[in-house]
């Protein structure tokens, strides 16, 4: 059984997901620790349409800045980072990593900060995104008593229609999903949401593609959905 002071463990896509889509829990529950998946950097000197969009010249000096900014952004939380060295799609290409490869990894972060809850993406729209939220159930499936509860993603969210494919895709999968309902304090979500905007405001190159209007999404409220399974032993 997990002690009360362990801390959170929320798993992130790309280098600003965590932040963007559940930045204010974060603020919430200082000392949590945000592991990012796809937080690699790729041998070949690759140059992308969306690294060249955030200013930099290649994809090492990309994930460089890009690991800076978000431990400038989890500091600004409280939170602590972890960056594992999986390709995110723009670099891994037609090899993407194996869901069961990124799970065995998560697993070991999962033993080694004794968390008392794992935060996982629905894992919307996005390819990487789909693939981290597919890893994650199956590090979580392999350990159910872990507290699991599911964030939205921030700018897919409000796609047409992908977070009831995503529930739905869950209840016919045997995974109960319910939406967390948190009692309001005013005063402490205001102080979460400045903090939010600061941690965001860290994501200099990110916020550089997205334009001024491209990421207003991520200061909508945060939704999150208690995972568990119907199956039971015995």
């Amino acid at each position: 059984m997990a002690r009360t002071d362990d801390p959170l463990l929320i798993v992130s896509p790309h280098l600003d997901d965590a932040v963007f889509s559940c930045g204010e829990a974060i603020a919430g529950a200082p000392g949590t620790i945000v592991c990012t998946l796809f937080a690699g950097a790729p041998r070949e000197a690759l140059v992308t349409g969306w690294d060249t969009q955030c200013g930099f010249t290649n994809a090492d000096r990309a994930m460089h800045a890009r690991r800076d900014e978000d431990a400038a952004a989890l500091d600004a939380l409280g939170a602590r980072p972890v960056h594992l060295g999986f390709l995110d799609s723009q670099y891994a290409g037609d090899d993407p990593a194996a869901p069961d490869a990124i799970a065995a990894a998560l697993s070991d972060v999962i033993r080694t900060t004794a968390c008392r809850a794992l935060y996982i993406p629905l894992g919307l729209f996005h390819s990487d995104h789909d693939l981290a939220h597919r890893a994650c159930l199956i590090a979580w499936l392999a350990d159910t008593a872990l507290r699991c509860i599911a964030y939205e993603d921030a700018l897919y969210r409000r796609m047409n229609g992908l977070v009831q494919m995503r529930l739905a895709g869950l209840a016919n999968d045997g995974i109960v999903v319910t939406p967390v309902s948190c009692r309001i304090d005013t005063a402490s979500l205001a102080s979460h949401h400045e903090a939010k905007q600061r941690a965001v405001s860290r994501y200099h190159s990110q916020l550089k593609a997205f334009g001024p209007n491209g990421y207003d999404d991520v200061f909508a409220p945060e939704r999150f959905w208690t995972l568990q399974t119907s199956r039971h032993d015995g």
